[in-house]
């Protein structure tokens, strides 16, 4: 309807492209920096000066929203705080190699935004696992086993990153004497062998999570949605997809 525009049309605003605001473009990007840093609770990330170049001579395309979405990849995903020019420029579309598109099902703009939302969380989540691991390597080569202390600092360190209170530290043993295995040795070492799996993909670790709170909210869809920070229509789908 015509006369619907000229009721609701009252004052106009024009409002340029991001890419004739270059005052603009490293300000937002600070204070898009800044929210996320003290949303995901992680240092501040900031630009070098060929990163800033680059991202000063971008032509932002998707305007504000582009600039904001890159600025929360860069902060989630990557772990040096100061950013280079060839990493950042990683993340631009005109930068990067571009892949074929998937076309499966619409899908609205809220769905992208929950899926986007749990998978940072994912991605933070591995990323403080590997932190941890580190820090419990480091504490295993400096510290003797016989040390209290540092004992106590690896099994807690062991049942954050695996979630398990049944985890043990194996202290050093005496060196024993060695001798030549019989055949019967090496089929029974065989037979008791443990195996270890491999690192979660994303995708499981994503299945994990919903999982988890599926069971820790007795199966109620809209109190694990809520848990998980995303919709319940997202959710349903998940499980859907996820057979679970």
């Amino acid at each position: 309807r015509e006369d619907l525009y000229y009721r609701l049309s009252t004052v106009e605003i024009h409002l340029p492209p991001l890419r004739d605001r270059d005052e603009d473009i490293h300000l937002l990007f600070r204070k898009f920096a800044s929210d996320f840093a003290q949303k995901y609770n992680m240092p501040t990330i900031r630009l070098e000066p060929g990163a800033l170049n680059v991202l000063m001579n971008y032509s932002w395309k998707g305007n504000i929203r582009q600039l904001r979405n890159i600025t929360e990849q860069l902060s989630v995903i990557e772990q040096e705080r100061n950013i280079t020019a060839d990493t950042l420029k990683r993340y631009l579309p005109d930068y990067s190699v571009g892949f074929p598109a998937l076309i499966d099902h619409p899908v609205s703009g809220s769905d992208f935004a929950n899926e986007r939302e749990i998978l940072y969380k994912v991605l933070f989540d591995m990323r403080n696992d590997i932190n941890d691991l580190k820090k419990l390597t480091h504490e295993l080569i400096e510290h003797d086993h016989t040390n209290v202390q540092a004992k106590e600092n690896a099994q807690h360190l062991i049942q954050k990153i695996y979630g398990s209170d049944e985890v043990e530290i194996i202290s050093p043993q005496k060196k024993e004497v060695y001798h030549q295995p019989k055949q019967d040795d090496f089929d029974e070492g065989f037979q008791d062998a443990e195996t270890i799996d491999e690192p979660l993909s994303l995708q499981e670790k994503e299945y994990e999570m919903i999982k988890k709170a599926l069971e820790r909210n007795n199966n109620k869809r809209k109190l694990a949605a809520k848990e998980l920070g995303i919709s319940e229509r997202t959710l349903y789908r998940k499980i859907k997809q996820f057979d679970l």
